[in-house]
């Protein structure tokens, strides 16, 4: 669902609402939230059909556990539900992603995540169920459709029993899910007791799992695994930017273990403290698609920083590939290091000390320190030279060479160092972060969406006799002329050059993929609208006035729409469809007995 923005057309299909009043540290309860007509369906009719590892398959792909051979190196020892399929070249990427680099020195139990390529484009036969699921989730919580993500539980433990003197394993759950914080708190539950138990506790949390409701947005899920029992709710795109949407205990609640306030959100705060002084100008970069590497101690902090960095223009979805945790073996690894091109739109996360001279010809790295030492004040002021950037033991810091089109922002900074001086919670520090993005962001999409929605055709053009309207196309310069009345000045205290960021950005890959999903949901209005109309029409009057070849067309031409809505989930009235039904119904039955039966067969697919 699109962000919106204030429109004064009156006659406009579609006129977004007001943001500008919109207080985003506001906390609604979660059951408050109600969704639109048609959205969100009905849990139990829906799930009456799904089969058996259905459930299991909603929520994850399967779970791996991998472990060190001597002589083999990583190997993936167990895929669980073993019906499970993934490709040699994914059980590579899953193997050496599942371990920190050597140099990390991670003694004890990590948790960090990454991101692969899917091997091979396997179809699901939960495919039409996920995408309605998927429908009313917002931009950045949809599933991933082209990768996949590995949440890791990393234990390394002395053990002078192994040959190696240490004992190495990694429990990871692959899924198409972004629910980073929801599958690390399940991780929390689920790798000690693997490490304890072993197979049996992964056979029992895989039916466990199966036993869950879908995710479906918007639904508050009680979740039991391994005799605890987690609490969430699944956001929606209707939910308003910026809120908390709480999920409220209740006296049923007695059983359960864990409520978790959000299933996606990075600690802010915690992951750009080390580089806070430059958080506008990384939001700059990250909305412009450009190439970024973070280089961390650990797969901990590189995978949160890259997280941290990607969900800085929410609810803006990023668009390019991002790697949380990337390796030199992994398969994009040529692609993303020659020197022969310039790098790509992606953002990377490393902590192997190569990169450091691998990845120099890049035009921005992050420098990220401990961040266990977030306490201390870092001496940050100054963005650093590239060439300053020999290891990966040089200080933290960004090291670029970019000039940001807006001014700095000098009041976050010392609302933050006030923040650190006076130790407040982190927690509270986080939020004024997230509300700082939310806040430019959204001054800076709305004259975007206002403008997009100037190009819906009016309502009184819409016949339900003629094909639906086109949207008028996207004109730069067109856009460029709204600004001066109606530009980000309006809800921004930001000066700088807010018109050449415009420009950067429509030529960003995070401008096409919002201006594809705006114009696919808008088509899709037109369309309902449409076919609402057509439902207002008396078809038995209109019929009669043609010949049976006309009727049968008609027909065919109903059934053609009802498909569509169906498969589209198009946003229509409640009642359209029932209503278009029965209309087809009517004309069929107003025909010869022999075209009835004809047109009552069932369609072959």
């Amino acid at each position: 669902m699109a962000l919106q923005g204030p429109e004064e057309v009156g006659e406009q299909v579609e006129e977004p609402e007001d943001l500008d009043d919109q207080d985003a540290s506001s906390i609604s309860p979660a059951e408050e939230i109600t969704l639109p007509p048609g959205a969100g369906g009905d849990e139990e009719s829906e799930e009456a059909f799904l089969l058996p590892w259905d459930r299991f398959s909603s929520w994850l792909h399967c779970i791996c556990v991998v472990g060190f051979d001597l002589e083999l190196g990583q190997a993936v020892e167990v895929i669980y539900p073993h019906h499970s399929k993934l490709s040699e070249k994914e059980k590579t990427s899953i193997c050496y992603l599942s371990f920190p680099d050597s140099n990390s020195g991670c003694l004890g139990d990590t948790q960090f995540c990454f991101r692969f390529r899917q091997g091979s484009n396997r179809k699901s036969s939960l495919g039409c169920f996920l995408e309605t699921t998927d429908r009313d989730a917002p931009p950045c919580l949809k599933r991933e459709q082209g990768h996949y993500y590995g949440y890791v539980y990393f234990r390394q433990v002395r053990d002078k029993s192994l040959k190696r003197g240490y004992f190495q394993k990694s429990l990871v759950l692959i899924s198409k899910l972004p629910y980073v914080t929801f599958f690390h708190s399940v991780l929390k539950i689920l790798a000690p007791e693997y490490f304890e138990k072993q197979e049996p506790c992964l056979e029992a949390a895989c039916n466990d799992i199966d036993r869950w409701p879908t995710p479906h947005p918007g639904r508050i899920l009680t979740l039991p695994l391994m005799g605890v029992v987690i609490k969430v709710r699944i956001p929606t795109c209707y939910d308003k930017p910026g809120t908390s949407q709480l999920v409220q205990s209740a006296q049923s609640d007695s059983l359960v273990s864990i409520v978790l306030p959000t299933i996606h959100e990075v600690d802010l705060f915690r992951c750009f403290h080390p580089v806070y002084f430059h958080i506008q100008m990384l939001w700059e970069l990250v909305l412009l698609g450009e190439a970024l590497v973070v280089m961390a101690p650990s797969p901990a902090e590189s995978s949160d920083t890259v997280l941290a960095l990607v969900s800085c223009i929410s609810p803006l979805r990023y668009c390019s590939d991002f790697r949380p945790y990337f390796t030199i073996h992994d398969s994009e690894f040529k692609e993303y290091t020659t020197r022969t091109q310039a790098p790509p739109s992606v953002i990377l996360g490393v902590t192997n000390p190569f990169f450091a001279k691998t990845l120099q010809h890049w035009p921005h790295i992050i420098r990220i320190g401990d961040m266990k030492q977030a306490g201390e004040m870092a001496k940050q002021m100054k963005v650093k030279k590239l060439k300053n950037l020999k290891t990966l033991d040089s200080k933290p810091g960004v090291y670029t060479a970019y000039k940001p089109y807006l001014n700095k922002d000098e009041e976050i900074i010392k609302q933050l160092q006030k923040g650190i001086q006076q130790k407040r919670p982190s927690a509270a520090q986080n939020a004024i972060i997230r509300r700082y993005f939310l806040e430019l962001t959204q001054s800076f999409i709305i004259p975007l969406e206002r403008y997009v929605a100037s190009l819906m055709p009016l309502q009184k053009s819409i016949s339900p006799w003629k094909s639906p309207p086109q949207l008028r196309p996207f004109n730069q310069l067109d856009f460029m002329k709204t600004l001066e009345k109606t530009g980000p000045q309006l809800t921004s205290r930001l000066k700088g050059d807010w018109i050449g960021l415009y420009r950067h950005f429509l030529k960003s890959p995070n401008f096409d993929g919002w201006f594809r999903s705006r114009r696919r949901e808008m088509t899709q209005k037109l369309d309902a609208l449409h076919l609402e109309a057509l439902c207002e029409e008396d078809l038995q009057q209109r019929i009669q006035k043609h010949t049976e070849v006309e009727a049968v067309d008609l027909v065919l031409k109903l059934k053609d729409k009802m498909t569509q809505a169906e498969r589209e989930q198009l946003p229509v009235r409640p009642g359209t469809l029932s209503k278009l039904r029965a209309h087809i119904e009517a004309v069929i039955l107003a025909l010869p007995e022999d075209l009835q039966g004809i047109l009552h067969a069932p369609s072959t697919p």
